[in-house]
């Protein structure tokens, strides 16, 4: 037990190194005055990160979250980017009925919807509660809340084209090995060793949203729209070590390649790819056109998408 606490412990140092002597930087200058982002999970962590960035270039942000103290979250990042285009709406993404509220006030107050980054994300890699719409948390916040918003928003992005939509995976995608009928899964499912390995819920989760990011992206060719994922690796969250939470620097090289994704010209007509350190790369290896197609339809039936919805 010792040997393999060292040997992880080595390897998260070692990527750590790694991270600090090479690290991606988006260097674009792309002003955005004019344009309209909606972040999820903006009010703390790499959400708010990435929020400070994309208003110091000028852009207008909604800012949702399940914070109370958004209204201090919004002046805060109005005095550090000297930007009044800064907006706080709360959303709950375990509520489906609360992201269907959301979308319904952004569709009546917005008249464009120029960038939606689905940050919001929780790990839970045990038994978590059920929200109230019957489902394991970690899932439909990370994944189901995150679709459903992206569709019921998805006309407004068509009409604000070029736009873009970028959904925040993991490296653990690629080590996940999601089942369609465990989207929901019972107590049993937490106890196989191997998800417990390997992420459980929160590994699964960030697969599905690499799978969503490569059928949105070949649904919404020829629209506009464009839709790819970034894969984060070892980046200063909540997940990270204590020892570790107060090295800043880990958070803002960590949202580069969401930045690079939601403003560089050098993406913008590259759609339903997987990014890590600003360079595109393969999709995770279970994801074949069956698969995806699969996923896509039981996501369809948990989020209870209406026909008249489902615009792609």
């Amino acid at each position: 037990m010792v040997v393999l606490t060292l040997l992880l412990l080595f390897i998260f140092l070692s990527a750590i190194l790694y991270i600090k002597l090479k690290c991606f930087w988006c260097n674009s200058k792309v002003c955005l005055i004019g344009k309209t982002a909606i972040i999820t999970g903006g009010a703390s962590g790499m959400g708010y990160e990435t929020a400070l960035a994309l208003a110091s270039r000028g852009c207008r942000i909604i800012i949702c979250d399940v914070k109370k103290n958004l209204t201090e979250i919004v002046e805060e990042i109005k005095q550090k980017t000297h930007n009044d285009q800064i907006i706080g709406k709360l959303i709950d993404l375990q509520s489906f009925k609360s992201v269907r509220s959301f979308a319904n006030d952004i569709l009546k107050s917005e008249n464009k919807l120029d960038i939606l980054i689905c940050n919001a994300g929780v790990a839970e890699y045990r038994h978590s509660q059920l929200t109230e719409d019957g489902l394991q948390r970690s899932m439909q916040v990370n994944y189901f809340s995150h679709f459903l918003l992206t569709h019921l928003l998805l006309d407004l992005l068509k009409k604000s084209a070029p736009s873009r939509i970028i959904f925040i995976s993991s490296v653990l995608a690629y080590v996940s090995y999601l089942n369609i009928d465990e989207l929901n899964p019972g107590p049993k499912y937490f106890t196989k060793w191997y998800k417990k390995l390997y992420g459980g819920m929160y590994s699964d989760s960030k697969k599905a949203l690499a799978a969503a990011t490569k059928t949105f992206g070949e649904k919404l060719e020829g629209t506009g729209v464009t839709a790819n994922c970034v894969h984060l690796g070892v980046v200063k969250t909540t997940f990270i070590p204590e020892i570790f939470k107060n090295e800043k620097t880990f958070m803002l090289e960590g949202v580069q390649t969401a930045i690079h994704l939601a403003v560089s010209d050098e993406v913008q007509h590259i759609s339903g790819k997987s990014f890590t350190e600003g360079r595109m790369i393969p999709c995770p290896l279970q994801l074949t056109d069956k698969f995806c197609k699969e996923l896509w339809d039981a996501t369809i039936c948990y989020t209870q998408l209406r026909p008249n919805e489902i615009s792609c």
